[in-house]
């Protein structure tokens, strides 16, 4: 019988990209390249940030991998070819203050929507998955800013962040594809 492999990542990085062509999966293959992750084998994974888990830089992480290498992440994605419609692709984290507790992580896909509030509502959604399983009070009808500051206030989430990436379609039909992720290098 097989055992199960024990692997929890130790390290992990974010990255983002975006891709412009005629065909589709050249623009997504596009994007993965500006990210620095298309030589690898992506396994999507689900939203959980390991404890003891580091973020790295892009370099440090890319430096660890291998061409070829099967490499899990929590990857955003959006794609369109309608002319000047904008796709964005975010990526939150929320990291808790206990660093033997998972954190979490959020994927937020959409259309029409800036980086900056993308990025916010992808943090906000990292935030609030991990404020609830550490019974962190909070408001869901509260603004993001006044969550935020609740939650770092409460001393039980240290840290949130997020990667977002935004495009906009040509008038050329041509596909625009905007990729961000969070990788696992170790």
């Amino acid at each position: 019988m097989l055992e199960a492999a024990n692997f929890v990542p130790t390290k992990a990085f974010f990255t983002k990209g975006v891709g412009n062509h005629k065909e589709k999966l050249t623009s997504f293959e596009l994007a993965l390249r500006e990210a620095r992750i298309a030589q690898y084998n992506i396994v999507r994974v689900s939203s959980i940030f390991p404890p003891h888990c580091d973020l790295v830089t892009i370099e440090e992480g890319v430096d660890m991998l291998e061409p070829g290498q099967v490499v899990f992440s929590v990857v955003a994605e959006a794609s369109t070819n309608e002319p000047s419609r904008l796709a964005a692709a975010s990526i939150g984290l929320a990291i808790p203050a206990d660093p033997a507790h998972y954190g979490y992580i959020s994927e937020h896909h959409t259309f029409g929507q800036r980086t900056e509030p993308a990025g916010d509502y992808a943090e906000d959604l990292a935030a609030s998955m991990l404020a609830t399983v550490l019974g962190v009070p909070f408001d869901p009808d509260q603004a993001w800013d006044q969550r935020k500051e609740q939650w770092l206030m409460s001393g039980e989430i240290v840290r949130s962040t997020n990667m977002s990436c935004t495009a906009e379609a040509h008038d050329d039909g041509r596909w625009v594809t905007v990729v961000s992720a969070l990788v696992f290098c170790g």
